[in-house]
């Protein structure tokens, strides 16, 4: 009787653990892991919304850069560390193609790594340097198809949105370009700038103020519509090459075993935050849209991107080097 006593004590604390903990929770800084180097436009979401997020949460968020292999080094961190709360990863849509291309990930994306909701919808900008005379994207198309293999374009990292983004469209545009991958979009930008590059598909958060300032000519956008940021840009679509359109989203996503009232606390401080008029106005500025989802429908979308990226990913023989 005793040692059947016990056991139902034993089981309904571990059942009320969740519910504790939740209470108390924060009670120490969180650490927002960031697979990309700071500037790049996951760095730049993530310390906007996580500002504001600190204040309602109570507690510093503390954000830690950890670049390479297309994000999947900070995604491997997040899914070996203690799921309470505290190690929270800022992933971009890259997260859904790295299972392609990467097949020996040491951890199982769906499995031991659930979404909590993202953050932020932006376009990606293609942009090449000025110096380049190019006007249009059919300028690029041209230039490629005529010395097929000779134009190259850079990404955030092999598995990155930015490196997917790039390779649709090149599928869709019918071109052959070599891929130059750089552990973040600021040291991309930089060669682009200087002429290394011809071409990069950036995130606009982390483009816009060079393309003000004239070090950067914007092509096209690669959402289906236009951003108010850049409203004299055209889409990819509109550019005349159909099927090339992709949107770059920003998460959050914690370790598979989080208890479900921890999970709810940075969802509900993250809608506060996104409501917030004052990072409606930098997310604006930035070009990005709020966006969010419930947890369930979330993971859902993160399996359907998945699917989406790995047939990309087949079609255009991506693979890891």
């Amino acid at each position: 009787m005793k040692r059947a006593f016990a056991f139902v004590a034993t089981s309904l604390a571990l059942l009320a653990a969740p519910a504790v903990l939740a209470q108390g929770y924060p009670t120490k800084p969180i650490h927002f892991i960031v697979p990309f180097t700071a500037g790049s436009g996951t760095d730049i979401i993530a310390r906007t919304v996580g500002d504001t997020m600190s204040k309602g949460l109570g507690q510093p968020i503390i954000i830690e850069n950890k670049p390479g292999a297309g994000g999947t080094i900070a995604a491997a961190q997040v899914a070996r560390a203690e799921a309470d709360g505290y190690t929270v990863l800022i992933h971009s849509s890259g997260h859904a193609l790295n299972p392609a291309i990467y097949p020996t990930l040491s951890y199982d994306t769906l499995r031991d790594l659930t979404g909590i909701t993202p953050r932020a919808a932006l376009p990606n900008v293609m942009v090449v340097s000025p110096e380049r005379g190019w006007k249009t994207v059919a300028d690029v198309i041209a230039a490629a198809k005529a010395k097929p293999g000779a134009l190259n374009y850079a990404s955030a990292g092999v598995g990155s949105a930015t490196h997917l983004n790039a390779e649709k469209f090149k599928l869709q545009a019918g071109i052959d370009a070599v891929h130059v991958p750089f552990k973040g979009t600021p040291e991309a930008l930089s060669d682009v700038i200087g002429g290394r590059n011809d071409w990069f598909f950036a995130p606009l958060s982390s483009a816009l103020p060079l393309i003000k300032d004239g070090k950067l000519q914007a092509l096209a956008v690669s959402t289906p519509q236009r951003t108010p940021a850049l409203p004299q840009v055209p889409t990819t679509l509109e550019a005349g090459v159909p099927g090339s359109d992709y949107t770059f989203w920003v998460a959050m996503i914690v370790p598979s075993a989080t208890p479900a009232p921890v999970i709810k606390r940075l969802y509900d401080e993250a809608l506060k935050a996104l409501a917030n008029p004052e990072v409606k106005e930098r997310m604006t500025k930035l070009g990005a849209d709020p966006f969010t989802m419930p947890q369930d429908k979330f993971n859902a979308f993160i399996k359907t991107e998945m699917e989406s990226a790995a047939r990309i990913a087949k079609a255009a023989n991506l693979k890891a080097q």
